[in-house]
């Protein structure tokens, strides 16, 4: 396979800018079925620009094609996040129109920009891993943690928020998209680890206890007030009486209680999630030989990568009401905690894919 494949679905992508453009200046109807019908006649103009790029020698793995339809779709949501905020105008105006409210809420907006952005990024780094042959596990299980956070709080937040559950063919097409890529979650779940790890290396570092490995000591430092900042804001948007709840909710984060229900999703979400992770951790950090311990850090850190982006940036974006905003003078304090709560995680993750000796387990042999 040469690299023509991934170039064409580069061009492929930047496709939907002119189409985008076309159809909002072709349909006057804001109704669902009006853009359920562009997101048809675009799909398959795409089909059929795929098929005539790729007749020559067509890629064989399927995973190829969804990432170029994802990222066609990344550079769609990248579109309304920059029309939303006014930078742009004419390309998805029918799509804002529509009765989609969810979209226009500052987690959706936020949610935009992370899919045009960091996973259009993701989707060619596959694509071009999938091109020459390499592994694309590590990317993958990155991407998948933070799809997945991206659409358990999404959908959820739908459900109980303000605006209720949105049933249409929109819905079920965003199904569709859904059931898609969990799919392919499992696929990438299903790839080879590759790790060349000499035995030697591998019992060396074992050998080393906790006080000759400063930086894993650090980060058992990190875990557990990380964990607790977790339980406590799902108390918060449990609506803990105590008054550490109030004043930090009053002081510090009041989007918490925004209506919309995201971030309360969110945190109940994390609380249920990253706090048996960051037990697993602290164990894996302590106990050599735990082999899922880098694939477990790569869906974490993608996973809160997103949750926390999504997170910062609807508590200070003015689709947000003023009052549920963050304090101008809470503002420093707000960024430093959320901003090292996002990116320790990253550095833990880097450290478990770069130096992964500690968590294998030695493999005698085979003349032994």
């Amino acid at each position: 396979m040469n690299a023509s494949a991934g170039t064409g679905v580069f061009v492929l992508s930047l496709m939907s800018i002119p189409i985008s453009y076309f159809f909002n200046s072709l349909i006057y109807s804001n109704s669902a079925e009006a853009v359920l019908s562009a997101g048809c006649t675009t799909l398959l103009i795409l089909a059929i620009s795929a098929r005539l790029l790729f007749k020559r020698k067509a890629p064989e793995d399927p995973l190829f094609y969804v990432y170029g339809v994802h990222a066609f779709l990344s550079v769609v949501n990248l579109i309304i996040g920059l029309e939303q905020d006014s930078i742009i105008d004419g390309f998805v105006t029918f799509y804002l129109k529509e009765a989609n409210p969810h979209i226009n809420t500052a987690h959706g907006h936020m949610i935009a920009y992370w899919d045009g952005c960091v996973h259009y990024l993701m989707y060619l780094l596959m694509i071009a891993a999938i091109t020459w042959g390499d592994s694309y596990r590590a990317i993958g299980l990155y991407w998948v943690g933070s799809f997945l956070t991206r659409v358990i709080v999404y959908i959820l937040g739908n459900v109980v928020g303000k605006y209720g559950i949105h049933v249409g063919p929109l819905f079920l097409f965003h199904m569709l998209y859904i059931s898609v890529s969990v799919w392919a979650c499992f696929r990438v779940f299903s790839q080879p680890s590759t790790r060349d790890v000499q035995l030697l290396g591998i019992q060396e570092d074992q050998r080393k206890s906790l006080v000759h490995r400063p930086l894993d000591l650090m980060f058992i430092i990190y875990l557990i007030p990380a964990m607790a900042f977790c339980i406590f804001r799902g108390l918060v948007v449990l609506d803990c009486s105590s008054k550490w709840c109030q004043e930090y909710t009053q002081q510090y984060e009041p989007y918490l209680k925004d209506p919309s229900a995201y971030p309360k999703i969110q945190m109940l979400v994390s609380m249920l999630y990253s706090v048996p992770y960051y037990i697993i951790a602290l164990y894996g950090l302590l106990v050599p030989g735990c082999e899922w311990m880098p694939d477990l850090t790569l869906v974490h850190s993608g996973a809160l990568a997103q949750a926390q982006f999504s997170h910062i940036g609807a508590s200070l974006h003015t689709r947000t009401p003023f009052s549920y905003r963050v304090p101008a003078e809470s503002q420093p304090v707000f960024l430093l905690v959320n901003v090292l709560y996002a990116l320790v995680p990253q550095a833990l993750c880097y450290r478990c894919a770069a130096r992964p000796a500690f968590f294998l387990r030695p493999t005698p042999d085979k003349s032994e």
